[in-house]
């Protein structure tokens, strides 16, 4: 499955139906009077967050969503039939913004959750509607009103507990391999990650959730290399693991130039949780892991963990210090409270 995170969406909700002018005429039956029906509500136009969805791929295929209109009115005082309303199923974690991408209508977090995104025209009154002591015989209805029009983005980002950060090659798409059972991309060049990756990881009875994005490159936040389009995928997240490559020779300038493009992004990124890693460090010597890691905790003034996705050395001890800044989040929403199941 293709990995797809906006999509441009043009909706129409439904219009109503229009009134009947109508006038009851049975055999025997004098001064039948106006019996018009009102017309049926236009569908509405919702959007749902769903659970088992990861990806915006079904909104590449399809991106007309009308709603039906209402039936009219008719005789004998019926009201017409409402059309049916329209669902947009979108992943957990959809952003629903204007057609300028900037204003957000909605941001769907929950399994469950609806927004209504335009609403179905009412239907118009039909003659028995007008009909008084001093108007006995209408002739007149009203039209339904018509339905809302609108053009909408669609924008994913993904709910992981953590988030990985750094330079091509420096290793994420390995750990995540190593700690999970994803299987994304690995090779010995730049930019092999071309979509973000999810990978479920177990630590000490603990599981949790890391997004592996893109590389960063400096400029990213330009556009540079694949720019900064999918650091909306770490934004959600709790925490930030930020891998360093060992085997560079400037571990300082890489680990800055990471920082400046955060900070460029949002500053939300750079106020978050970050463990600093100093990843490969299976292909190093110990004077050199301990110079380039002095070096590191100067740069970013604080501690620095070392660790090979390669040969899992200090991979448990990233995933602990991970889970240290996770943990509260869980008690928050309820679930390691005391009162869960067990068998």
């Amino acid at each position: 499955m293709k990995f797809l995170d906006l999509a441009k969406v043009y909706i129409r909700s439904g219009g109503g139906g229009a009134g009947c002018v109508s006038f009851r005429r049975e055999k025997f039956i004098e001064y039948g009077g106006p019996d018009g029906g009102d017309g049926g509500r236009g569908g509405d136009v919702w959007a749902e967050a769903v659970e088992g969805l990861n990806t915006l791929i079904d909104f590449r295929y399809q991106q007309h969503f009308f709603a039906k209109s209402g039936q009219h009115g008719m005789g004998s005082q019926m009201t017409g039939k409402s059309g049916d309303e329209v669902v947009l199923k979108v992943p957990v974690g959809t952003e629903i913004l204007e057609e300028d991408e900037e204003t957000v209508i909605a941001d769907l977090t929950e399994p469950g959750q609806r927004i209504l995104l335009a609403k179905g025209g009412n239907g118009g009154f039909g003659n028995l509607h007008f009909k008084s002591s001093t108007n006995r015989a209408p002739r007149n209805a009203n039209p339904g009103l018509p339905g809302v029009e609108r053009t909408i983005w669609l924008r994913l980002k993904l709910i992981a507990d953590a988030g990985l950060v750094g330079l091509p090659n420096a290793g994420k798409s390995t750990f995540l391999a190593a700690v999970s059972n994803a299987r994304p991309k690995i090779a010995d060049y730049p930019f092999t990650t071309l979509h973000p990756n999810l990978g479920v990881v177990g630590v000490d009875g603990h599981e949790f959730v890391i997004a592996d994005i893109p590389g960063l490159i400096e400029g990213a936040s330009e556009g540079r290399g694949l720019g900064d389009q999918f650091l909306g995928h770490v934004e959600r997240s709790n925490v930030l693991l930020h891998l360093v490559d060992g085997t560079s020779e400037d571990v300082a300038g890489d680990a800055r130039t990471i920082l400046t493009e955060l900070e460029a992004y949002s500053p939300v990124l750079m106020q978050k949780p970050r463990v600093t890693a100093l990843n490969k460090i299976d292909a190093l010597d110990d004077e050199t892991i301990a110079e380039r890691r002095a070096e590191l905790e100067a740069e970013i003034g604080g501690p620095v963990m070392t660790m090979s996705g390669v040969s899992r050395q200090g991979v448990t001890e990233v995933l602990r210090s991970l889970w240290v800044e996770v943990a509260p989040t869980r008690k928050v929403k309820g679930e390691e409270s005391d009162t869960s199941w067990r068998p």
